[in-house]
């Protein structure tokens, strides 16, 4: 049977200036995890023994103040993001999220968490909430590469090409904190 699928498709702005190496053959993105519509270029991938598959590292700019007993965080769109996963940061153990608010604003999503992280956010300093393991400060999935292209994230797991060596415009890319670029040995972000 022949399917004939349309779809119009918006320019992407590049966030990968130089790709370097890569992985040969490209790598597989487990979806059902993903809280997101699209896998975006420079979105930070680690390997998990296990399963043998790519776990994205799920991040969100935190883009309004927040107090020290705040339990609602406003984060740009764009994130990956679930009810249930712990979302920290550099400087704050990672809270279980009870709740994500998609739809009240089209710029910005709300994350809900059920204890506060204890420290105020300013959101002229950047700050990058990630995927704990728990409530601490240690990321979930431990990047090694990142996606080489942007998708739109379906029901079966995603196939992508990654790379190791690249030199990523930081403007354009998703949001990564400097825990998680550090563990990028071969990726450098410029502005």
């Amino acid at each position: 049977m022949l399917k004939i699928e349309r779809n119009s498709d918006n320019r992407a702005i590049k966030a990968i200036l130089h790709r370097i190496a890569d992985i040969p053959g490209g790598v597989t993105v487990v979806s059902g995890e993903l809280g997101g519509l699209a896998l975006k270029e420079g979105t930070p991938l680690g390997y998990n023994a296990t399963d043998g598959m790519y776990h994205v590292v799920k991040t969100a700019l935190i883009v309004s103040d927040a107090t020290d007993a705040a339990t609602e965080y406003e984060v740009g769109k764009g994130h990956h993001f679930k009810v249930g996963d712990y979302f920290g940061t550099d400087g704050a153990n990672g809270q279980a999220i009870t709740a994500i608010d998609k739809t009240t604003n089209t710029d910005k999503d709300v994350i809900t968490v059920g204890t506060t992280l204890g420290v105020a956010i300013d959101a002229d300093d950047k700050v990058v909430a990630f995927q704990t393991v728990g409530v601490d400060k240690v990321a979930k999935v431990t990047p090694s590469v990142i996606a080489g292209s942007n998708y739109d994230v379906a029901e079966t797991n995603l196939f992508t090409d990654a790379w190791a060596i690249a030199v990523v415009r930081e403007g354009n890319s998703v949001p990564v904190p400097a825990s998680v670029k550090t563990a990028l040995k071969g990726i450098h972000y410029v502005s």
